[in-house]
């Protein structure tokens, strides 16, 4: 009788904690949808204005502020999270997004739409298996999340030095290193998501904040590698 009580217990703690796994990664990924939807409208929007793109290409000061300003609004949204409210968070998030779609809106100009359009989604598929595999796996990706993320350190260096030697074959590789990287961070990144969740939570506040995070995080896995993929897989106007 006592075992059935503890095997009943046990069985119920799994439960609850599947169901909370499964709640805040809902959050998560809704999250991550708006803002994605967020960034395509601000771009679609400003690619079809003459006024905005010279406005934002045709002056370095604007262009370079608004890259900044992402930066910026990421390493701020990353570093207090904890202390920012949940509405203060979600809107620098979508904040953050929008900025996002102003400077991305250049690919409507570079690229025909059947590309972009036909790149996003293999960016989705790849993006939904490796969060899959993720989230799935019993294997711990931990080791692979940190050489992945050395490894984006060295393209960004790499993309630094070839934006002044401007060497095609050097931005080929770098496109598909990248690839590369934001897989592997995708299924780790979804890993380590299931492991916040696994732990609980203080309250319903700390997992909404939580949720933003973790959308801002598959967020940039995302975009990157859409654009990486639209690199090597987009056909130039």
């Amino acid at each position: 009788m006592e075992n059935n009580f503890s095997n009943s217990n046990f069985s119920q703690k799994q439960l609850d904690a599947s169901h909370s796994i499964s709640v805040y990664l809902t959050k998560v990924y809704n999250w991550m949808a708006i803002a994605l939807l967020f960034t395509g409208l601000a771009a679609y929007f400003t690619a079809g204005s003459e006024q905005l793109l010279q406005a934002i290409f045709g002056n370095k000061i604007l262009f370079f502020g608004l890259i900044i300003a992402e930066i910026a609004l990421v390493g701020y949204i990353s570093a207090r999270i904890q202390k920012l409210t949940t509405m203060n968070a979600t809107l620098l998030f979508l904040l953050y997004s929008v900025l996002n779609g102003l400077t991305l809106s250049f690919i409507f100009i570079a690229y025909t739409s059947a590309s972009i359009s036909s790149t996003f989604l293999i960016t989705a598929g790849t993006f939904g298996a490796m969060s899959l595999y993720g989230y799935f796996t019993k294997r711990d990706l931990t080791k692979i999340g940190n050489i992945a993320f050395m490894a984006l350190i060295g393209i960004i260096i790499a993309s630094v030095v070839n934006f002044f030697m401007q060497s095609s074959v050097m931005s080929l590789v770098i496109s598909y290193l990248g690839v590369l990287i934001f897989v592997a961070l995708t299924a780790y990144d979804t890993q380590k998501l299931k492991r916040i969740a696994m732990n609980g939570f203080h309250n319903e506040e700390s997992m909404e904040k939580s949720a933003i995070l973790g959308a801002l995080t598959l967020y940039l896995d995302f975009i990157n590698l859409f654009l990486f993929l639209l690199r090597i897989f987009g056909d130039r106007k």
